[in-house]
């Protein structure tokens, strides 16, 4: 039987939460005002004055566009290949029993916990080694180390809370493995493996370490931000941008924590 959280927190546990959501969160709030600046090589605090202006330019410059759909396509591909690697494996490691299965989800789980330079590192060694030229798709075998990871771990936790014996009773009735898996899997599954996707796609939008090492000449839009951070005159274009990132990452990070918590409001209630 769970006890009630008590309806009033202790004020230091408050003070607590508070500082934490201001250290969290003041930096993104500058973002956003000092791209509406109208000085363009200092942090002068309050802003010496407020425009639209930077908006304007950041929708003329071409090369941002191309930062920013090379870094759509490479994050939705990415995803892709996540979502289908991701839930074979979550399923095999789930449904089978086999000698190291604990193992073998460690080593999945395994490249997400790596920093990001000692997985771009290896990569780029893996493509010299093979003779491999860099392109769009060293980027996206790049980014799906650690999308798999984030579809694995949702469809995982989701395959063990699923009931083994419905799908043996839909064998029993006659179902094959796709009947089965579309009528009775994947409405089990599908909340985690669309939170999974979203977060998998976030992550590869704006990750950059990986990037770095497998892009080549290429530009995605989080590299092109790093380039022009050392441009003093590109910094209120640069906030702009940082905005749309934050927006773009945002709204699936949200989306897949409702989703979560959605599935496992029908978990529960399923027990």
């Amino acid at each position: 039987m769970r006890s009630e959280p008590s309806q009033k927190p202790p004020l230091a546990l408050s003070l607590a939460a508070l500082g934490g959501l201001l250290f969290l969160h003041v930096p993104l709030l500058l973002i956003f005002l000092y791209a509406f600046t109208t000085e363009e090589k200092s942090y002068e605090f309050p802003p010496p004055g407020y425009t639209l202006k930077w908006f304007g330019v950041v929708w003329e410059r071409q090369d941002i566009w191309d930062a920013i759909w090379l870094s759509l396509k490479v994050a939705s591909i990415a995803t892709l290949i996540a979502l289908v690697l991701g839930t074979c494996a979550a399923a095999a490691v789930s449904r089978a029993r086999f000698f190291g299965r604990d193992y073998i989800s460690l080593l999945f789980i395994l490249p997400i916990a790596l920093p990001g330079i000692i997985t771009g590192i290896s990569l780029r060694s893996a493509f010299s080694v093979m003779d491999i030229p860099f392109s769009t798709w060293t980027i996206v075998l790049g980014h799906a180390t650690f999308c798999i990871v984030v579809v694995y771990n949702n469809a995982l936790a989701r395959f063990r809370r699923t009931a083994g014996s419905m799908i043996e009773a839909s064998m029993d009735l006659g179902a094959d493995g796709f009947q089965t898996f579309r009528y009775v899997v994947l409405p089990q599954i599908g909340s985690a493996l669309l939170a999974g996707g979203m977060l998998a796609f976030a992550l590869s939008f704006d990750e950059v370490i990986v990037t770095t090492f497998t892009a080549g000449q290429q530009t995605t839009l989080p590299i092109w931000m790093l380039n022009e951070l050392i441009r003093p005159r590109q910094r209120p274009i640069t906030n702009v941008v940082a905005i749309f990132v934050i927006i773009v990452t945002f709204i699936p990070i949200l989306a897949a924590y409702y989703l979560t918590r959605e599935g496992e409001h029908t978990g529960g209630a399923g027990k």
